[in-house]
């Protein structure tokens, strides 16, 4: 049985922010267009669809670790930032692209929220096993040593 643990992050993260783009319901708002990702963050973010990419992610993170937290998962989401001549400080990411996001994943049916945190709903965990599988059967075409693993 193949899952998230078997593939690239970086290749279920692409393929599952297409997937969200997709959902019905779940749209980037015109703010995220302006919006820095955190108060570590000096610009915004080059890639026009991150807030779909910060869902996959977020999706991910769910899967793989557990019930999160808001504050885990701003904590994860955070940088360095250099103060002045200070040496350089944790700063969280920020916590209102996490929540909205949270919030557009939970109306999607993919998410759900528990005493202890966030967790994935059994048609969240489908949707990544699904996609995983699908891309480990693309990577198994091209490297037929990988097919044992299956």
């Amino acid at each position: 049985m193949v899952n998230v643990h078997d593939v690239p992050s970086q290749k279920l993260i692409g393929a599952l922010a297409e997937q969200i783009k997709g959902l019905q319901g779940f749209s980037e708002p015109e703010w995220a267009r302006y919006v820095k990702t955190g108060s570590h963050a000096e610009r915004t973010p080059h890639d026009s669809g991150w807030w779909f990419t910060r869902a996959a992610s977020l999706m991910r993170k769910l899967y793989l670790h557990g019930p999160l937290g808001l504050s885990d998962l701003e904590r994860s989401y955070g940088g360095s930032k250099a103060l002045s001549y200070f040496p350089k400080h944790h700063r969280d990411g920020g916590g209102s692209n996490v929540r909205n996001i949270l919030k557009q994943l939970e109306q999607a049916e993919l998410v759900a929220k528990t005493p202890k945190g966030r967790i994935l709903t059994p048609k969240g965990t489908a949707m990544l096993d699904k996609l995983s599988r699908g891309i480990f059967t693309s990577l198994t075409e091209g490297d037929k040593a990988l097919a044992r693993y299956g």
